[in-house]
């Protein structure tokens, strides 16, 4: 098609019949026209276009959304209307493949090219869609992530994780006050055990669900108190479930030391979320029921246990007390043995004894006898030194008595305290004396003190 060239010169005497001859100009209507027409003899009945969806919205029964492709060159863009007729056309097709239009989805798309002349802009009036080829996106986008999980070892990484065997403390990841929620949360209630949950509301769908529910699972998992980390939803759409297919979600399951429950809705896809979490369940009924039936099976197991070392604890009981009466039964026969020996060699030793002592009172007897006899003679001899002795002794302590002394002309001296005086230094002028005679007592205050001359040393001491 060739473009007219454009002669910027203006020839102001050229006449009104000029124009006859120049390239036929369009009006703005007349141009929108002939695109529409061009479009039309270029694309026929429609065409197929894909690319991701965004700014999905609707307006009453009318929904419209903006076709994107992200490219080396930049990003190119076509707004799409999926008018009420068609979206009511179409619908049952999207259930049948469990899918849904929304925000982020890649899409395969059938309709026609139309161009708005209001707004001046080109867009697609969509009649049809291909839901096998969103379904292998899908698909090759889960490969893709499962692959480089594989890669990187993270894979099986929560399998590996050990889930305890009474796992009653439950750190729980769902929309709270949805189904899922309910159907979870009464679930466990019902069973009667007490199991203890820390809940984190998150949404499950949409635009911040992937970021959120990754935020739990790393929030959680780094309480160390937790048995088991449990993320539930309810049923819905590949598209919707699509949130769990998220790598972010999966890196946070393999990353967390916790083991991760899954229970999300589907009865026929898995998620990537399914594929790295350490068990994945169908429901989240289904996902309670697994937790509670570990705590029924710990708990029968325990009383199990508990049955066999008591019938255990029984038999060893009985086998010592058996045992006990055998040993009792051996030692009350050894005592008696015993005893009757003991009570033999008491009574040999008694009568030993017996005659030990008849002989050894004879002899002491005898001895006594013999002693008595010498003792009777010694006695008198004994008696008559003693009575010399004691009577030289008489003689010198009748010497000693001060009696004797102070009837030969000696005095005694003593103070007012009845100490008796042996140095006139003892004494002071004025001080009350007492002499003793051998008949009677002078009382007398000291006038004066000549002190011996060369009094020896210590002399003033008592």
């Amino acid at each position: 098609m060739n473009q007219p060239a454009f002669d910027l010169e203006f020839d102001a005497n050229a006449g009104a019949g000029a124009s006859d001859t120049a390239e036929h100009t369009y009006s703005v209507g007349e141009l929108a026209d002939a695109v529409n027409g061009a479009l039309r003899s270029r694309f026929g009945d429609g065409v197929w276009i894909r690319g991701e969806i965004q700014g999905y919205s609707e307006r009453g029964p009318h929904a419209y959304f903006r076709l994107v492709e992200s490219n080396d060159t930049g990003k190119a863009v076509l707004d799409v209307s999926l008018f009420a007729n068609t979206r009511a056309r179409l619908r049952p097709l999207l259930q049948r493949h469990r899918l849904q239009l929304g925000e982020g989805m890649t899409v395969r798309v059938f309709g026609s090219l139309d161009f708005y002349a209001p707004s001046g802009r080109l867009s697609l009036k969509m009649s049809g869609i291909d839901p096998r080829y969103t379904l292998g996106e899908m698909a090759l986008q889960r490969d893709e992530v499962i692959r480089r999980l594989v890669a990187s070892g993270l894979y099986d990484a929560n399998r590996r994780t050990t889930l305890a065997l009474l796992p009653l403390r439950i750190g729980l990841i769902t929309s709270v006050g949805s189904a899922a929620w309910h159907d979870f949360t009464n679930e466990l209630e019902q069973s009667g055990h007490g199991f203890e949950i820390r809940v984190i509301d998150v949404r499950v769908q949409g635009d911040l669900a992937a970021e959120m529910v990754t935020a739990a699972i790393s929030t959680l998992s780094t309480h160390d108190d937790l048995d088991a980390i449990v993320v539930v939803r309810g049923g819905g759409s590949r598209t919707e479930l699509a949130v769990f297919d998220a790598e972010s979600i999966a890196l946070a399951i393999a990353a967390s030391s916790v083991p991760v429950l899954t229970g999300l809705g589907h009865e026929i896809d898995r998620s990537i979320a399914d594929e790295v979490a350490h068990s994945s369940f169908k429901t989240p009924t289904a996902c309670a029921g697994a937790l509670i039936e570990g705590v029924q099976t710990f708990s029968f197991r325990a009383e199990a246990a508990w049955a066999s070392l008591s019938a255990l604890a029984g038999r060893q009981i009985d086998q010592c007390s058996a045992g006990l009466l055998e040993t009792a039964r051996r030692i009350e026969q050894r005592t008696v043995a015993a005893i009757e020996r003991a009570d033999q060699r008491l009574t040999d030793r008694s009568h030993r004894v017996t005659l030990s002592c008849s002989r050894a009172l004879d002899q002491t007897a005898l001895g006594l006898n013999n002693a008595s006899e010498r003792v009777g003679r010694r006695a008198l001899q004994f008696a008559a030194q003693e009575l010399a002795t004691l009577g030289q002794i008489e003689a010198r302590v009748r010497l000693l008595d001060p009696v004797h002394t102070l009837a030969r002309g000696w005095s005694l001296t003593r103070d007012s305290e009845g100490r008796v005086i042996r140095h006139a230094a003892e004494l002071a002028v004025g001080s009350a004396i007492t002499t003793t005679f051998a008949v009677g007592q002078a009382h007398s205050v000291v006038a004066s003190i000549t002190p011996a001359p060369n009094a020896p040393e210590g002399a003033n001491d008592e």
